[in-house]
C-alpha cells in the first residue's frame, strides 16, 4: 500500500460521512497517474501554492490601494487568513482539510489589480462582463503554465467559482471557504481601518459587539466557534438519519445575522468611505486607459497572450482582460507610466 493509499484509507475511516473523500473525487479534465505520496486534493493545493498567479497576490490590493505601511493586508495575506480560518473549521468538523485549503488558496487567483475597483472597471469595459471568481477558474483552467492550466479537480474548481456570497458550493469544504472568506475580510478590514485611523472599535454598533465581541480576536473566536458548534453533531449523523437530504454548513441565526449586519456596516463606513476609497477613481481610469491601449495595440502584450490572440483565435477583449487582470498594482502603474507619461529628455 502506498502512502497515498494509506492516507485515503485514513480519510474513509476518520472523516465525517459527508466529507469529500480524495478517492471519491470527480477527477480532472485530463487524467493523470496518481501520486504515490499525495492524495489528489493535496496535489491541487501544491499546484496552486507554486503557481505564478498565487505569488502575484502579494502585490494586489485588498482594500487600501498601494498602502505605505507594512502591515496592511494584501490579496495574498487575505488569502492566507481565509485558508487558516477554513482549515480550522474543516479540521474541527472532520471534513477534508486538503480540499478546503486548496479552494481557499485558489479563490482569489483571478482578482484584478486595485481590488474590487479594478474588477468594476473591467466588468464595465468587457462586453461579456468580468467577475473575479470566474476569472479565478479561468486562471487555473486556461491561463497558468503558458495556457495549459493547472488541471485541478472538479471539486476545487467548483469551490473557487462558488466562494462568493451568492454561490452554492457542491461540497461542505467549499461552503466552509465561502464562510471563511467573509469572516476573514470583515475582521481584517476592521483591523486595517483602525490602523488607518478611519474607524475605532467603539464605532462598531454596540449590538454587534455584544454578540460577536469587542476585538478582532474575540470576533474570530465567536464566529469560528459558532460554525463548529452548530454543525459538529449534524455531520456525525450517518446519511439517512438526518431530516435533510444533504447537510449544509450553517451559523446560528443570532450570530449569522450579526455578521451580516456588521458586513453591511463595513460597506457603509469603509468600503465606500471617501478617505479609504478616494483613489479608486484614479485606479479605474488607469485600467480604462490600459484597456484602450491594448485593444488598439495588442502587439504590446506579452508573447503568451499574443499566442492566445493570433494562434488560438481567442476574442481580443477577453485576452486583454486576461492580461490586465493578471497585473499587480505596481506593474499596472508601471505600464501606464510607460505608455502615457512623457519621459524626461536626455541626449
Amino acid at each position: 500500500m502506498t502512502i497515498r493509499e494509506s492516507t485515503e484509507q485514513w480519510e474513509s475511516e476518520y472523516l465525517s460521512p459527508y466529507a469529500a473523500l480524495s478517492r471519491a473525487s470527480r477527477g480532472r479534465d485530463v487524467e493523470e497517474p496518481p501520486c504515490d505520496i499525495r492524495p489528489i486534493y493535496q496535489r491541487d493545493r501544491d499546484r496552486i501554492l507554486h503557481c505564478k498567479s498565487f505569488r502575484r497576490l502579494k502585490h494586489k490590493t485588498q482594500v487600501f490601494l498601494t498602502p505605505r505601511g507594512d502591515h496592511y493586508r494584501t490579496r495574498l495575506t487575505h488569502t492566507l487568513e481565509v485558508s487558516q480560518t477554513a482549515r480550522t473549521v474543516a479540521k474541527a468538523l472532520r471534513l477534508n482539510e486538503d480540499l478546503t485549503e486548496a479552494i481557499a488558496l485558489g479563490h482569489d487567483l483571478g482578482h484584478t489589480p486595485f481590488g474590487h475597483a479594478g474588477e468594476r472597471a473591467l466588468n464595465k469595459l468587457c462586453t461579456r462582463g468580468f467577475a473575479h471568481y470566474e476569472q479565478s477558474v479561468r486562471v487555473v483552467e486556461r491561463l497558468e503554465k503558458q495556457g495549459k492550466g493547472l488541471n485541478l479537480t472538479w471539486e476545487v474548481r467548483d469551490g473557487i467559482r462558488n466562494h462568493r456570497t451568492s454561490g452554492n458550493p457542491a461540497t461542505l469544504e467549499g461552503q466552509i471557504v465561502r464562510f471563511a472568506d467573509k469572516i476573514a475580510y470583515i475582521n481584517h478590514d476592521i483591523d486595517d481601518a483602525i490602523r488607518a485611523g478611519i474607524l475605532e472599535e467603539t464605532d462598531i454598533p454596540r449590538e454587534y459587539r455584544e454578540i460577536l465581541g469587542g476585538s478582532t480576536r474575540e470576533r474570530l473566536n465567536t464566529l469560528i466557534h459558532d460554525i463548529v458548534i452548530h454543525n459538529i453533531d449534524r455531520l456525525k449523523t450517518p446519511p439517512g438519519e438526518l431530516c435533510e437530504e444533504q447537510p449544509m454548513i450553517r451559523m446560528s441565526l443570532e450570530v449569522g445575522q450579526a455578521m451580516q449586519d456588521l458586513r453591511t456596516f463595513m460597506f457603509k463606513n469603509l468600503y465606500t468611505n471617501p478617505i479609504a476609497k478616494g483613489e479608486e477613481t484614479k485606479a479605474q481610469e488607469l485600467l480604462e486607459a490600459l484597456f484602450s491601449h491594448y485593444m488598439e495595440h495588442p502587439d504590446t502584450m506579452s508573447e503568451e497572450f499574443l499566442d492566445m490572440l493570433y494562434k488560438e483565435q481567442e476574442e481580443k477583449e477577453i485576452v486583454v482582460c486576461d492580461y490586465i487582470s493578471g497585473m499587480t498594482d505596481q506593474y499596472a502603474i508601471y505600464k501606464f507610466n510607460e505608455y502615457f507619461i512623457p519621459k524626461a529628455w536626455s541626449l
